[in-house]
């Protein structure tokens, strides 16, 4: 079997996050094997593929080094770039049958599109001790599937540095959800309009470099704020940092992007 490690949310290798992929099968492995395969490979998502009756449509399902999770927007944009780019396929759009519901895929632009439910989001009180394990206090808090608390400013975003023990404490505890946080602002004279921030300890991840599923809350939030369906993210991770184009539209959130394949490994087992 082989596998591909692509970067996602990227134009260049080396930037955006990168995923492995492993070729479709005929028949799921065992869930004990992904995981311990995700383990090995120790990136922040392997994505694994199961062939259909149809050829323009493939299961996926998305594992951490630590647990499988119901929604990852950048391996499954890597997935389809392996499908596209890799194996060949003609199709224009490819459907992925999900924990999370179908999920679609489709070259546009040079990019892919990718069509994902918004995540419902709602503004509360800042949890108790999160300014504090942030090294910031917040200026709003929006939960949903995880938590998200919008900062002062695009230097703050940047500057974070958390207590992630506390933070997977705090998110638990408010969102009944996974412990994982994002941290986001307004970017001024930037070609983006929204800096991020996804510090996911609750997935095993100490911070994620690019985060489909996190997009999926900042564009409801900040499409309100801007008067905007359509903005420019950048997700701020030290050294790579990842560019998305999101598009609310009524209960989806399109997700625009480039990936780049930077290894092509077979697996000896």
């Amino acid at each position: 079997m082989r596998q591909w490690t692509i970067d996602a949310f990227a134009s260049a290798p080396f930037r955006g996050n990168p995923a492995c992929v492993v070729e479709p099968c005929d028949v799921w492995p065992a869930d004990d094997w992904m995981q311990t395969l995700a383990a090995e490979n120790n990136q922040a998502e392997t994505a694994f593929l199961l062939r259909t009756d149809a050829q323009d449509r493939f299961g996926l399902r998305w594992f951490t080094p630590a647990l499988e999770v119901p929604l990852c927007g950048h391996a499954t944009l890597a997935s389809a770039h392996a499908l596209f780019a890799e194996l060949g396929l003609a199709a224009e759009t490819v459907t992925f049958d999900t924990l999370s519901g179908p999920l679609t895929v489709s070259r546009q632009a040079g990019a892919y599109a990718m069509d994902f439910p918004a995540s419902p989001v709602r503004q509360v009180e800042t949890p108790a001790g999160l300014g504090e394990a942030l090294g910031v206090e917040p200026d709003e808090v929006w939960a949903g599937p995880f938590l998200v608390a919008i900062l002062k400013d695009e230097a703050a975003v940047r500057a974070a540095n958390p207590d992630l023990a506390a933070l997977k404490t705090i998110s638990s505890a408010a969102t009944q959800g996974r412990g994982n946080v994002g941290v986001s602002a307004l970017a001024r004279n930037q070609p983006y309009e929204v800096v991020s921030r996804f510090f996911a300890p609750g997935s095993g991840i100490p911070e994620d470099p690019a985060t489909g599923s996190l997009h999926c809350m900042l564009s409801p939030i900040f499409a309100a704020k801007l008067g905007r369906a359509r903005l420019a993210f950048h997700q701020a991770y030290p050294g790579r940092g990842g560019d998305l184009d999101c598009e609310l539209s009524g209960d989806r959130v399109i997700l625009r992007g480039q990936a780049i394949t930077v290894i092509e490994g077979r697996l000896r087992l």
